[in-house]
């Protein structure tokens, strides 16, 4: 109990300025001290507890539907593991992997029209991530870039303006709505379950495509991830109130207005992840080295270790 009183002392006030800087809650500042020491701060305990016992850079990753706060969760822990435990943290958003505008569209092309839009397994630059994990594992470490994804724009950063990683990290979080989720059964896939399958994909040929690719690349890129976080979103259709929230904040950020997403454009949208959502929620409540459960008021009520 000390020590997370000492710690409390330590991150406090970074911890506040970030919430305030972000604009993420409305809530009283009692409130928010509390879901730092009944959430945050147990969950940096845990984590920095899994990097002694590892002994060298650990790779933990962070899962959870669109909107679910996976961003807002793993920089949080940036700050109380890089404050209070001195580590060396770097995040990855899988955001950042994905294929350049051009590539998707010569999938939507070759493949099925669907891969225009961004999202699914498949749509992610894969050899970039296996790079970038052989670049951290090496005994002697040379700075490189990270890729950049501008979501207003649908598309990569030029390289000029990548990420560069100049230190080794000790703690790398990697956070995306697909990280850790898992193939399903042929007869399910078989089942639209929405407008946007039955509609668009009757052959089954994106389903399909999305699940091999889940079952194969996906899967070694996850093996190499040492402990999964899960945020449990409540309700499917939560996530379609949170994402036009996102949509929000995004509008506010970028210079081309007109790339952002309307109304309609987001219910279309959260489509093409309902499938896998709706399935790593069943897989991942179980699997997870830890879960993080939310409420409808995107509150973390509770977290659960494993």
């Amino acid at each position: 109990m000390q020590a997370i009183n000492e710690c409390i002392d330590f991150v406090k006030k970074d911890y506040l300025n970030f919430l305030n800087k972000e604009k993420i809650f409305i809530k009283s500042e009692k409130e928010k001290v509390i879901i730092l020491k009944n959430i945050y701060i147990p969950t940096s305990f845990w984590i920095e507890n899994k990097y002694m016992k590892k002994g060298k850079t650990l790779f933990l990753g962070i899962s959870g539907g669109q909107g679910s706060g996976k961003t807002t969760v793993a920089n949080i822990l940036k700050i109380i593991l890089e404050k209070f435990f001195k580590r060396d943290v770097q995040i990855i958003s899988i955001d950042n992997f994905y294929k350049t505008l051009k590539d998707r569209n010569a999938m939507s092309k070759n493949i099925h029209p669907l891969f225009t839009t961004r999202g699914v397994p498949g749509t992610h630059q894969l050899n970039l991530i296996k790079i970038f994990f052989q670049k951290i594992k090496k005994k002697k470490f040379n700075k490189f870039k990270l890729p950049k994804f501008d979501k207003a724009l649908d598309d990569r950063y030029q390289k000029r303006n990548w990420i560069i990683i100049k230190k080794k990290p000790e703690i790398v979080i990697i956070e995306g709505w697909c990280v850790g989720a898992k193939p399903q059964s042929n007869n399910l896939i078989k089942r639209p379950i929405n407008i946007l399958e039955k509609k668009y994909d009757k052959n089954l040929i994106w389903r399909k495509y999305v699940n091999e690719k889940l079952k194969r690349e996906y899967k070694k890129f996850f093996s190499t991830i040492d402990n999964l976080i899960f945020i449990k979103i409540p309700s499917f259709k939560m996530v379609f109130k949170w994402r036009l929230l996102q949509e929000k904040k995004l509008r506010k950020k970028a210079y081309f207005k007109k790339k952002t997403m309307s109304y309609q454009e987001i219910k279309k949208f959260i489509m093409f992840y309902e499938r896998i959502t709706l399935q790593m929620v069943k897989d991942l409540s179980k699997s997870a080295s830890a879960v993080m459960f939310l409420t409808k008021s995107h509150k973390i009520k509770k977290v659960q270790f494993r």
